[in-house]
């Protein structure tokens, strides 16, 4: 291959990305355009044409899979030599080499979860938490570290950062501090550790940070707007004052700001870097007109500078549908229905996903499909290599390929060994035996594939371990069910957007601006996880026979056409009329409210209230003992802000709790009565007083 061969077939801004040999650059890629393209053939071309050699590139992804993708696309392109690693990963590999060196002794062991040091840590100061609140306090701890928050500063932070702790500040700072003690004596180390001490070796010991450099000198780094500080300081030691840099991202895709993300490095950029090459790619290649029509109109009402508008590259396709149901479990067996169709029509099964805000809105998807008989894959559970069933059959088939003859036909071999295990021709009903039935089924179509292309069992097994150690599991046929959090990066066929209601999308805890916006990016990245088919769906109430109180997402005004009637669907575009919410103004004043906040509160930050603090208190006791018993996060029982509005307004009947914004059918059917009696309590003790 040519060098300029490399350089064939791109759209002229992959080719000017690919051309930019040379940093700093900074790509703009909208969603579907073709970033890992672009880049992958930058790399290439440069080592192809001498600018760098192989062994002096270091491509920074998020995930192992997505690395692997770009060493599988860089040996295709003639650069095998290059480095492609999570940031985790390269600085795991650079640690663990120069510790005997520079420090001495054993390198720290790797811890893959805060839990059970984290569990260690509560026992030592006596506390008991339950597993969803010891989750939660971990990603407290991981959103510190990767800010570079110590526990001295944890709870000043939060005040300033407007974050809500899962448990008091104090209490945060304290299994903090303890967590960290037990990490350096027991001599481990957690993921941000790892970023941590790599940064801090190179600055420490110059002749380590000098053979670093040495050997990396050209950095590409993807998902750019996902970087947090902590990897943006290891990224700066690494570069060590150069400016050979290209970074890739989207800042309409910035959805992990809740673990510490922040896209201000990726729009920042040209800042940083006055001198640098900015370049958008916003052909989309990945999805029909009519969804990036609905992609780009999600995004007018943002409040951002850096929206990309995407141009459509594929012919036209079936416009986007919305539907409304009386209830989520008609919902549910209405996508359930409309799932079935789309794979009568011939859309297989595993290119259809359902998105949903949070994991607990899969249950109801989970037993509409059982029910129509619909095989679905839930993500975010096991990795497909770490299921039992998969480690099992890839310890037989390594130890059949020690032992097959010349010749052995692969796709039946494989299939003979996976029979012994409980693959049979026809799949059971559903539940755990669907489930491992459909994981053997990937590995037995795998070796189908595998064997056209000239593979023996010798060669599948290696395949399988490669693909093992990229966390690149085989298809699953079977709808996915996702979150839309685990949706990103991946794409479908067909994508059913589900659950779109106030309170859930936007969910009900996001009060600033900044976490509004964010919440409108997650619809926008569940759009566009779409080729073809996109359905948006929403329940009035909860239950069947349930006040039908909910309403649609406001991120749906002015996309849906004209508003839906129940049961029925609508197309999008289908004229303008709008949803407009009434204004809320202030109890006090008068003044018209526009923060989500002081919309809850119902009255200006500003003006001064009156309320029974010994109330808010009882309120507050109450929620942690909810929470706990129920195994969720106080903040999905009541935020601040709306135990501050109860204690305010002093509600005495269900009227008045409804009428507290944050407050609907469900959570008074859930907490109405126990917070009716507090505060009738509290109403008693003071006619008393």
């Amino acid at each position: 291959m040519a060098p300029d061969d490399v350089l064939a077939g791109l759209d002229p801004e992959q080719r000017e990305v690919a051309e930019a040999v040379r940093g700093p650059v900074c790509v703009l890629a909208g969603a579907g355009t073709g970033k890992t393209r672009a880049i992958t053939h930058r790399i290439a071309h440069a080592v192809r044409t001498g600018v760098v050699d192989a062994q002096g590139v270091l491509a920074v992804t998020f995930t192992t899979r997505a690395a692997g993708e770009l060493r599988q696309r860089l040996r295709q392109l003639g650069a095998p030599g290059v480095q492609a690693r999570t940031f985790h990963a390269a600085a795991l590999r650079q640690l663990t080499y120069f510790w005997p060196r520079v420090i001495g002794g054993e390198p720290p062991r790797v811890i893959e979860s805060k839990l059970p040091l984290l569990g260690d840590a509560c026992r030592a100061v006596r506390r008991s938490p339950d597993r969803s609140e010891l989750r939660d306090i971990a990603s407290e701890i991981e959103w510190a570290k990767a800010t570079q928050i110590g526990p001295e500063d944890y709870a000043e932070a939060t005040r300033k950062a407007g974050r809500t702790p899962p448990v008091p500040a104090e209490d945060v700072v304290r299994l903090y501090e303890v967590y960290e003690r037990l990490r350096r004596e027991r001599h481990l180390v957690d993921f941000e550790t790892i970023l941590e001490l790599t940064a801090a070796v190179m600055t420490e010991h110059r002749e380590v940070a000098a053979q670093i450099r040495q050997q990396y000198r050209y950095f590409v780094v993807d998902e750019y707007q996902d970087v947090n500080p902590l990897q943006k300081l290891l990224l700066d030691t690494w570069l060590g004052g150069r400016d050979d840099l290209c970074v890739v991202g989207d800042p309409n895709q910035t959805i992990y700001s809740f673990t510490g993300a922040t896209p201000r490095y990726l729009t920042g950029f040209p800042v940083e870097y006055p001198d640098a090459a900015v370049i958008r790619l916003v052909r989309d290649y990945r999805s029909t007109p009519q969804v990036v029509s609905l992609a780009n109109r999600v995004l007018d009402r943002a409040r951002t500078p850096h929206k990309l508008t995407l141009i459509a590259q594929r012919p036209d396709g079936p416009e986007p549908v919305f539907t409304e149901y009386d209830d989520e479990t008609a919902e549910a067996e209405g996508v359930a229905r409309a799932v079935r169709k789309l794979a009568d029509g011939g859309v297989p099964t595993r290119e259809i996903a359902v998105l949903f805000r949070v994991n607990a809105q899969s249950e109801a998807y989970e037993q509409a499909f059982s029910r129509a008989g619909v095989p679905y894959v839930l993500r975010g559970a096991d990795r497909f290599f770490e299921r039992p069933e998969v480690r099992q059959a890839v310890v037989l088939l390594r130890g059949a390929a020690r032992s097959a003859e010349p010749g052995d036909a692969l796709a039946s071999t494989v299939h003979h060994i996976l029979a012994g295990i409980g693959l049979t021709p026809e799949p059971p009903g559903g539940g755990k035996a669907r489930e491992k039935w459909e994981s053997l089924k990937a590995l037995a179509d795998l070796a189908e594939d595998l064997a056209t292309e000239g593979a023996d069992l010798a060669g599948f097994v290696t395949e399988l371990e490669r693909r093992a150690s990229e966390q690149h599991a085989p298809p699953v046929e079977g709808v996915t069910l996702a979150s839309l959090h685990a949706a990103k990066g991946l794409e479908w066929d067909a994508v059913f957007l589900v659950g779109l209601t106030e309170g859930m999308l936007p969910i009900i805890y996001a009060e600033t601006p900044d976490q509004i916006e964010e919440e409108r990016r997650l619809l926008y990245v569940g759009v566009t996880r779409a080729r073809a088919h996109l359905v948006l769906s929403w329940a009035l109430a909860r239950s069947p026979g349930g006040r039908r109180s909910r309403r649609p997402s406001r991120f749906l005004d002015g996309l849906t056409g004209r508003a839906p009637s129940r049961g029925r669907t609508t197309p999008a575009g289908a004229g303008e009329r709008r949803q407009v919410a009434t204004p809320v103004s202030c109890r006090i004043c008068g003044k018209t409210l526009a923060a989500a906040a002081e919309q809850k509160l119902g009255r200006c930050s500003a003006c001064p209230v009156d309320y029974d603090e010994s109330l808010l208190e009882a309120l507050k006791v109450w929620r942690a003992g909810v929470a706990k018993e129920t195994k969720v996060p106080q903040w999905a029982v009541f935020t601040d802000v709306t135990l501050q509005a109860i204690a305010e307004r002093a509600p005495v009947s269900e009227q008045d709790l409804l009428a507290i914004a944050g407050i609907g059918r469900v959570k008074l059917d859930r907490y109405g009565e126990a917070v009716l009696g507090l505060c009738r309590t509290a109403a008693d003790r003071t006619e008393d007083a």
